[in-house]
């Protein structure tokens, strides 16, 4: 239901964890020539709440595939690459608190959160606040595929192919005013259908933050979707947050507010502890966590982690994002 409406890297291949399976009708295209993520064309959103195109939903697992166009900038064709991290590593392998603490908690305790109906709040300095249905919010823009290296403040990374469209599409449609300096986002506060919050490991609700022009960069995307499906809820249905520059808790998942502030924004596990994690929290190989080593990165879904690599500058998008920490001293933990 319609509640307001809004106006109208490079990645090398030894980087790319190995993917063992990927079962869906939205294969991967092998090969130099593959022009790609697979065979998903461009076009609108279907029906359903903007993403469920009928009968095409799995049984299995509830997804529904996704009608969008390969953002020649970030698929596995322009970069040379065959693979991705395998999907269901991906979606069981995860960090939602929301669900639980441990890895797999996430998978095993969202089977029965239903992420539609959705809506969305906005209010702070901006043009157009209100309460949006989740189409209003979303079907205004074409749908892109996306493969990003994601990585976890913990030290472990994936490839993932996320489908979404740029923040700041939505960003524009919304009007922030010039008192707008950040945008805030928070998570869905219900221990009745998120279990997990029932339990208190983390201050409640999961809130987070950008700077206006990060969140103005296209690389920030809101993601509705995952290997050419929608997002299974333990990744965080049905609309999240990617920021591949920085560590993975910057990315917050199942989003219920977008606020327009002036000053910095609080975050969850910045209040937790302040000492191991800060504001920005941009991935820098050259500033070890308080408990461990940023240097490397063990890649997720090679065995028991025996793959490692070298960690880099903002995750391999410094060349993309630098410029937006001009003057900053990345030498401090941020």
């Amino acid at each position: 239901m319609l509640i307001k409406k809004s106006p109208q890297t490079n990645i090398k291949s030894s980087e790319i964890t190995p993917r063992h399976v990927f079962e869906n009708r939205r294969k991967f295209m092998a090969g130099a020539g593959m022009a790609g993520l697979g065979a998903i064309a461009g076009g609108t959103l279907g029906a359903m709440s903007g993403l469920m195109m009928p009968g095409e939903a799995s049984a299995a697992t509830g997804l529904a595939p996704l009608s969008a166009m390969a953002n020649d900038k970030y698929t596995l064709a322009t970069i040379g690459e065959k693979m991705a991290t395998d999907k269901v590593v991906a979606s069981t392998y995860n960090n939602f608190y929301e669900f639980g603490t441990s890895k797999t908690d996430p998978a095993e305790n969202a089977t029965a959160f239903e992420p539609l109906p959705w809506t969305v709040t906005v209010d702070g300095a901006v043009e157009n606040p209100g309460t949006y249905d989740f189409d209003d919010l979303i079907n205004p823009h074409q749908l892109e595929d996306r493969v990003y290296r994601f990585r976890c403040v913990e030290a472990w990374s994936m490839v993932v192919p996320w489908v979404g469209i740029p923040l700041g599409d939505v960003i524009r449609r919304l009007g922030p005013t010039s008192k707008a300096k950040y945008v805030a986002f928070e998570t869905l506060f219900d221990a009745e259908r998120m279990s997990g919050q029932n339990r208190r490991p983390i201050p409640w609700p999961y809130v987070e933050g950008l700077r206006m022009d990060e969140a103005m960069h296209d690389l920030t995307l809101l993601t509705v979707g995952m290997y050419g499906e929608t997002l299974p809820n333990q990744n965080g249905a049905p609309i999240r947050l990617i920021v591949p520059w920085k560590y993975g808790f910057k990315s917050i998942k199942s989003i219920v507010k977008i606020s327009f502030v002036e000053e910095q924004p609080p975050c969850t596990w910045n209040i937790a502890n302040a000492r191991e994690y800060g504001f920005y929290s941009n991935v820098n190989p050259e500033v070890s966590h308080p408990r461990w080593s940023q240097a490397k990165e063990r890649i997720v879904g090679t065995g028991l982690f025996a793959d490692r690599r070298e960690t880099e500058m903002m995750n391999g998008y410094a060349n993309d994002v630098s410029s937006l920490y001009d003057g900053m001293d990345l030498s401090k933990y941020y």
